[in-house]
């Protein structure tokens, strides 16, 4: 188990039995994906990290009973909105409607300003394992497992697609039928930005062009369209990185609010760099992605009952269309 002490700077973890005999980066890699394993061996380096009291080289094997301690930075992290609210709640998981200017998992900047660290430390979540991660501005469901029992089979739902996720998403342009996109989500090599995806159809889920593509389905039906814009629920079948905006970008209709998969992408570079222009928040219409997770169908992962969780649109995009 993971304890924060010291005044809540040291994290404090004991190994266990399943995570002995490989090395100290690949574990802190795994069970803290916040750094890449490149930053976990600087950290190391640094004194950062200590394993039972003394600076270890980054390959050291691990050994049942050691204790790691990740001594945390004082570094100012950017504000985010933590107004997450509990939809449902019982011994194994807990399910919560996750604003849209929240990041899931600790990364860069952030780690206390987190809904990873809201579930430990406001909720008492002690080893939250987020299961439908979102991304930083999509709002909406999320489930989380409370032991390891639980996120196991939570994971193989998803991984076996036994899950039904429904999105509201509100995009720029008309949509005006119904559309089942399939095809692979790969990297996005002439965009500027280095992280960004696309998405590129196919009539069959064949061989995959390339070791980064991953294959990708999602049926979007429209709901209402007005003013320029509309109104679509979407259903993905996979769960891939970016999937969504991507492939609505790809259909014409890309995402209000969506810096990276927009109208210009260039308003996420000047965003990183602190350098948006008056022009920017006007072409988005509203501060984040316009897009939410408002219903969650699964089964629960202790007894197998059918479960069917919502979380209500948020004002900020019930204010774009008048719903």
């Amino acid at each position: 188990m993971d304890k924060l002490t010291g005044g809540e700077r040291i994290l404090r973890c004991v190994i266990r039995k399943e995570n002995a005999g490989g090395p100290l980066i690949s574990f802190l890699g795994a069970r803290f994906p916040y750094h890449s394993p490149e930053e976990w061996a600087r950290l190391a380096a640094a004194g950062a990290v200590r394993l039972n009291g003394d600076i270890p080289a980054p390959d050291r094997a691990l050994a049942e009973g050691d204790i790691v301690q990740y001594f945390l930075a004082d570094a100012p992290e950017p504000e985010v909105n933590t107004a997450v609210t509990v939809l449902y709640e019982d011994r194994d998981i807990v399910l919560v409607d996750k604003p849209g200017d929240l990041p899931a998992h600790p990364a860069g900047r952030y780690f206390k300003n987190t809904l990873w660290w809201l579930l430990r430390e406001r909720l008492s979540v002690a080893e939250p394992s987020i299961i439908n991660r979102l991304d930083r501005e999509t709002s909406g469901v999320t489930l989380v497992a409370k032991n390891a029992r639980a996120a196991l089979a939570c994971r193989r739902q998803f991984s076996e697609r036994g899950v039904i996720k429904k999105y509201t998403a509100i995009t720029e342009g008309a949509f005006e039928r119904a559309v089942h996109a399939r095809g692979y989500i790969v990297p996005a090599k002439t965009s500027a930005i280095r992280k960004k995806r696309q998405f590129e159809p196919s009539t069959e889920a064949g061989p995959a062009p390339g070791r980064e593509a991953e294959w990708a389905e999602t049926i979007f039906t429209p709901v209402k369209s007005a003013g320029g814009l509309s109104v679509l629920e979407a259903r993905p079948h996979t769960g891939r990185l970016h999937q969504i905006r991507a492939t609505l970008l790809f259909l014409g209709c890309p995402v209000v609010g969506d810096k990276m998969y927009g109208l210009d992408e260039l308003i996420f570079l000047r965003m990183i760099e602190g350098r948006m222009t008056p022009e920017d928040p006007v072409k988005m219409r509203i501060a984040r992605q316009a897009l939410h997770a408002g219903e969650l169908i699964f089964r629960h992962p202790a007894d197998g009952r059918h479960m069917a969780v919502t979380a209500p649109l948020p004002p900020d995009m019930r204010g774009l269309t008048g719903r």
